[in-house]
């Protein structure tokens, strides 16, 4: 490895092979992705009395003997419950060498259910980063935040992204790449990454985003495109161009603006300040090369956003901005693209549900 930049799916399968990242059962092709890799449950899930991490010096197996409830079998499948914080010790582990970090997240279909799932490990001192140089287990900690949700041992809730170096583009390095190859189909407002919007005044039609319901059905995770959305879903409809939010409730929007990923750069979406208001873009997530980009069949693709209000009711505005993407170099380009020979269920997506809805 070679280069200052984001790991594409060649250096990711050089991993594999020199034993950085070893599985039991072994890492399946399907698991690489352009710019990541999904990482797997095992076959445990301890419930657990509270959200933690490690600490220095800590192992995450002894602040689980520390806090645990019970454990939950995972091998016929199994409900984690909303409400509830879980450990799961994952398949993967890791054995990072010098110069190479990685930060892990969600999957995109993660996040839209309102999972919230992030990365623990060894000595860690923050949730879903990975210091050059850790050679030990991952665990998932799972929070079911709307929906309880039934999970088998090799479900891919969360991914990993590498990097070397520091590959992140300066709003300069950023603008300039806009220039050259436009990344959003309008005006790009740039200040500590790209910055998003979000779109309350569709072209057609009343109907913004989607609010969750309180009180719902499981959703089986392996159950693709066969639930009704109205049983999990309220229809969220203006013309105002503006939606009062409610403390508590979690939405999912749309962003205004429709963008691409060139091949060589990768994204991650970061929540916007928090001074805004009384709400947050709930998850952070990767945005793999080639989103939305004409060489993998995009014709640019617009963000969903998952958006959680806090304490106060929050009017939200047409076209206010709610995060923003932060561009990444990629080390080389991948050699497969989102959307270009994969099963890529977001490419060119508007206002869009999580995979196991019926569209």
């Amino acid at each position: 490895m070679t280069g200052i930049g984001v790991l594409a799916d060649g250096a990711i399968r050089a991993m594999i092979g020199a034993g950085q990242i070893t599985a039991d059962p072994a890492v399946t092709d399907a698991q690489v992705q352009p710019a990541s890799l999904d990482l797997r449950l095992g076959t445990v899930a301890y419930r657990v009395r509270a959200s933690f991490l490690a600490g220095q010096g800590r192992t995450v197996a002894e602040r689980i003997a520390e806090f645990e409830m019970h454990r939950v079998d995972l091998s016929a499948g199994a409900v984690l419950e909303k409400g509830c914080v879980y450990v799961v010790p994952l398949m993967e582990r890791l054995a990072l060498p010098k110069g190479v970090t990685a930060v892990a997240n969600a999957k995109s279909s993660t996040g839209r259910l309102d999972l919230l799932t992030r990365t623990i490990t060894d000595g860690g001192v923050e949730f879903d980063r990975i210091g050059e140089g850790y050679d030990g287990p991952l665990y998932a900690e799972i929070c079911p935040r709307s929906f309880s949700v039934l999970v088998r041992p090799g479900m891919r809730l969360n991914q990993i992204r590498f990097r070397q170096g520091q590959a992140v583009l300066t709003d300069a390095e950023l603008a300039a790449l806009h220039a050259r190859e436009p990344l959003v189909d309008g005006e790009a407002m740039i200040s500590e990454g790209l910055g998003f919007s979000v779109d309350l005044s569709p072209r057609d039609g009343d109907l913004v985003g989607y609010r969750a319901k309180p009180h719902t059905g499981v959703i089986d995770l392996d159950r693709i495109g066969q639930y009704a959305p109205a049983d999990f879903w309220e229809e969220v409809r203006t013309r105002e161009g503006r939606i009062i939010l409610d403390p508590g409730a979690f939405y999912i929007l749309v962003s205004r603006e429709a963008v691409t990923i060139p091949p060589d750069h990768a994204a991650e979406m970061a929540p916007y300040l928090a001074m805004v208001g009384e709400f947050r873009v709930h998850y952070a997530g990767f945005f793999d090369p080639g989103f939305g980009h004409g060489a993998a069949g995009g014709r640019g693709s617009r963000g969903v956003l998952e958006v959680r209000c806090h304490e106060a009711p929050f009017v939200l505005e047409h076209g206010q901005v709610v995060g923003r993407l932060v561009y990444e170099r990629m080390q080389a380009p991948p050699e497969r693209l989102y959307g270009a020979g994969i099963a890529s269920n977001y490419q060119g997506q508007g206002l869009k549900l999580s995979k196991h809805f019926r569209m």
